[in-house]
């Protein structure tokens, strides 16, 4: 076979370039799919055995049989022992039969659907498109600090751990995961806690937590007590599964818990939401006494506290609080939160911890929409929280985010000083703003628009008594905080002298 024109045919036509990063039998393999599909090589027809294939291409034996075998499992070829390498037959799905229904004769989809779904009227979006340059969220961190060589060295480690095969095959094993006793590892040792991994459940995000806890916990027109500003996010959540919603009025030590006191009953209440370590969006702690009155107030009334500490890593001066939930005997408290915000999203994780009941039907719920999470993700967080490599990037992120906040302190004395009100937080990544004149801050939204600045919606805080951004910094460096603090400036400017400042 060696003059044959098959021969002549694959000399010519399969190239590859050893270079690259993708492997030859790889390129060779597209060349040879190249060729069934141009119909050069037909189905049927028998390939050269390896050794001709070897020599033709000037390659290791090796690596012809891997060309066959990718073939042969992306179904291009079948290879039959003591025969040799034949081209495969492509099905098609053409028929001569006529079909009673032409499906060929519509291109798109319907707008609407031929029939009837629960709409729901809570689930409103949240989404802005916009193409200003910069942008103020609500406090989320720089992913430019993400350590991506690192990351890709790591995932990849993690990829090749053979124990992953294992447990993406033993998909229902109830065992306690090594991430899972990590992870507990790690909180007891940063946030104080004492608990088991019977206490704890890792979901994909802080939101994920909160949706299965609320579906656990909440019926319909159960009263559920929020911070008079709160969540959206959180909010969307609860009225989802039908709770009834209560503001609550927040002061500078954070919830008024004798608020409730004062207007509610025993057994009026399922469960009151709360940001302890940093109120969202105020920034604000809630104080000593506040939460022991809390702590005693859900004893009495009989009620669940739900403690969401979405930034409890981000802390500047002094020590942070340590959770309400170290203070918990009487198994009074749902504690939410996230590890790895250091990262890219996709390296985050949240976490439920709660009394063990709780917990195990928690998982019944969690295996029911995400059986078995993202393993590779697992693995590696396991292992960066075992060598503390968590921890180091959590460090150096907070010395740059720290800088970003003073920065950020010193440009609004100088712009905002007579026209605004702030308290340089000693932790998390967003300041409250507040105007000391009751703005249309949806005008000044408009504004800022106009000249590169998009604020979106979701940090936008307009009531009878408020009138205030939160203003997220954390992932602007400070070039950027100085352009975005001017024009915000400006846009405020231009909305009380109704004049466009050049």
């Amino acid at each position: 076979m060696e003059d044959s024109p098959l021969l002549s045919i694959i000399q010519n036509n399969i190239n590859f370039d050893k270079s690259k990063t993708q492997a030859i039998y790889i390129q060779a393999a597209q060349n040879f799919i190249g060729l069934f599909q141009r119909k050069i090589i037909l189905e049927k027809t028998k390939l050269p055995g390896t050794r001709a294939l070897a020599k033709t291409l000037q390659i290791h034996r090796n690596t012809a049989v891997a060309i066959y075998d990718e073939l042969a499992s992306q179904g291009w070829v079948d290879i039959k022992p003591n025969k040799g390498t034949f081209v495969s037959v492509r099905k098609t799905t053409s028929t001569n039969k006529k079909s009673k229904t032409d499906f060929s004769t519509k291109s798109t989809i319907s707008e609407t659907t031929g029939f009837h779904f629960q709409k729901s009227f809570h689930l409103a979006s949240t989404v802005q498109s916009t193409e200003a340059k910069y942008s103020i969220n609500d406090g989320k961190p720089d992913l430019r600090l993400h350590p991506v060589h690192q990351f890709t060295r790591w995932y990849s480690a993690a990829m090749k751990r053979k124990t992953l095969i294992k447990k993406w095959n033993r998909p229902q094993e109830a065992s306690l995961s090594m991430f899972q006793t990590q992870l507990c590892n790690y909180l007891n040792a940063t946030r104080g806690l004492n608990v088991s991994p019977k206490n704890l459940i890792n979901t994909r995000s802080t939101e994920m937590s909160l949706y299965i806890v609320s579906q656990l916990l909440i019926q319909k027109d159960d009263v559920v007590l929020v911070g008079e500003l709160s969540n959206y996010a959180s909010n969307m959540i609860f009225q989802q599964v039908g709770a009834k919603l209560i503001t609550i009025p927040v002061d500078e030590e954070g919830l008024d818990v004798e608020f409730i006191r004062k207007n509610f009953i025993k057994s009026s209440i399922r469960s009151v939401y709360v940001c302890a370590h940093r109120d969202y969006p105020t920034t604000t702690t809630l104080s000593y006494n506040r939460r022991k009155a809390l702590l005693e107030l859900a004893k009495e009334f009989g009620f669940a506290i739900i403690e969401d500490d979405f930034d409890y890593d981000f802390q500047f001066d002094g020590s942070p609080n340590l959770p309400m939930v170290n203070s918990d005997e009487n198994g009074l408290i749902i504690y939410l939160g996230k590890l790895g915000q250091s990262l890219f999203p996709s390296f985050q994780t949240g976490f439920v911890i709660a009394p063990e009941n709780l917990i195990q039907e928690a998982k019944n719920y969690l295996y029911l929409i995400d059986e078995q999470g993202d393993l590779i993700q697992q693995q590696m967080l396991s292992e960066l929280i075992n060598e503390g490599e968590i921890y180091i990037l959590m460090q150096k992120n907070i010395v740059v985010y720290k800088e970003r906040r003073d920065y950020l302190h010193q440009l609004l004395t100088h712009q905002f000083k007579n026209i605004a009100t702030w308290k340089i937080p000693n932790g998390g990544l967003a300041v409250w703003l507040s105007f000391t004149q009751n703005i249309p801050l949806v005008k000044l939204a408009k504004e800022a628009e106009k000249n590169n600045l998009f604020l979106p919606k979701t940090i936008l805080y307009q009531t009878k008594s408020n009138c205030a951004i939160r203003f997220g910094f954390g992932h602007l460096n400070k070039e950027e905080l100085g352009k975005v603090v001017y024009i915000l400036k400006n846009a405020y400017e231009s909305i009380n002298t109704h004049k466009i400042p050049v």
